[in-house]
């Protein structure tokens, strides 16, 4: 199999990323090299590390010049081995299957053209076989169900549901991600994946970097990253390259500026694929993004998490009207 560096860039989270070192440890296909970008403003990271051994580890500690998780990415990549084919990038909140390595590195042995390959999060969707589609209240996929989240089952009474299928950008933005694509054990050609389970052909670094327009926590990076290795190759994602996603709430933003950072970096994404949407896309992206501000908004009174919905809103409000007044410049 080609030789492959893994990349982890961490921020305070030490319980985490021993869990996913553990996990990696057990692997049937090991790395070449794992090299750990912390960008934690104390020292508990790196002595909970170093309490361990860890094969082919290489551990760097960044200072606020290249903190975040952008910059961190970046700043893993110029510290690879140059003998290494792939990179592959796992957040520091992940635990992989034995085989997750070895399903990924395959894919690229069976689809020559693949730039990039993501793996597959087992654990935060409920999935059902079936061969019918009677239910409004489910979402059908390749022989495959799951729930309908509440939020497109709105959209279709508006016409704004996505019209596209998972993993690819409509028109108006606002797709279906790809965990809309089932356990199925298949592979699929997709044009995003998400860039903590996320690997990538070396050479793509040669022409492309992760932007630094989306500082620190990065929300919607993968998907910027994605959309332009699009333009000029393959991507896929491969649903037997399996691992679990356990949230750590440590590093993440407020609500109020992940609220901005949706409409905001959501605007920016969009507009790197279509940079000149026509007027009826421009319409939908608009009316999704604001319906979706009052579906989150509803949520004040429906939610236990009350404050946590309603400093999002906000921050939602205002990321909707900056787009009329302050757009993000496209790098």
């Amino acid at each position: 199999m080609a030789a492959f560096s893994v990349i982890i860039c961490t921020y305070m989270r030490p319980k985490s990323l021993l869990r996913v070192l553990q996990s990696v440890k057990t692997q049937t296909h090991y790395p070449d090299e794992i090299i750990i970008v912390d960008g934690s403003k104390n020292n508990e990271t790196e002595e909970a590390l170093f309490k361990y051994e860890f094969r082919n580890l290489k551990y760097f500690r960044v200072k606020a010049l290249n903190r975040g998780l952008t910059k961190q990415r970046n700043y893993g990549i110029e510290k690879a081995r140059a003998t290494s084919n792939i990179m592959c990038f796992l957040d520091d909140d992940v635990i992989l299957e034995s085989d997750y390595f070895e399903q990924l590195i395959k894919t690229y042995e069976m689809y020559p053209n693949a730039m990039a390959v993501g793996g597959y999060i087992t654990n935060e969707v409920a999935w059902e076989n079936s061969d019918k589609r009677d239910s409004n209240q489910k979402f059908y996929y390749d022989g495959w169900m799951r729930n309908e989240p509440f939020r497109y089952k709105i959209r279709q009474k508006f016409g704004l549901a996505p019209d596209t299928n998972p993993g690819y950008l409509p028109t108006f933005s606002h797709g279906r991600s790809v965990s809309f694509l089932p356990p199925s054990g298949k592979i699929y050609e997709v044009e995003q994946i998400m860039g903590g389970v996320s690997s990538y052909k070396k050479h793509v670094f040669n022409t492309l970097k992760f932007s630094t327009y989306f500082e620190g926590y990065g929300l919607y990076e993968d998907a910027d990253f994605s959309l332009r290795i699009a333009k000029i190759g393959k991507l896929y994602i491969n649903t037997n390259a399996r691992l679990s996603h356990h949230h750590d709430g440590s590093g993440r933003p407020n609500q109020y500026h992940y609220g901005k950072m949706v409409v905001r970096n959501g605007w920016y994404i969009w507009r790197v694929k279509y940079s000149n949407p026509n007027v009826k896309a421009r319409i939908k992206f608009y009316a999704t993004s604001f319906l979706l501000t009052l579906i989150r908004g509803s949520n004040v009174l429906t939610s236990k998490e009350k404050k946590k919905a309603f400093t999002e809103t906000l921050g939602r409000i205002t990321g909707w009207f900056s787009l009329i007044f302050n757009k993000p410049k496209l790098q």
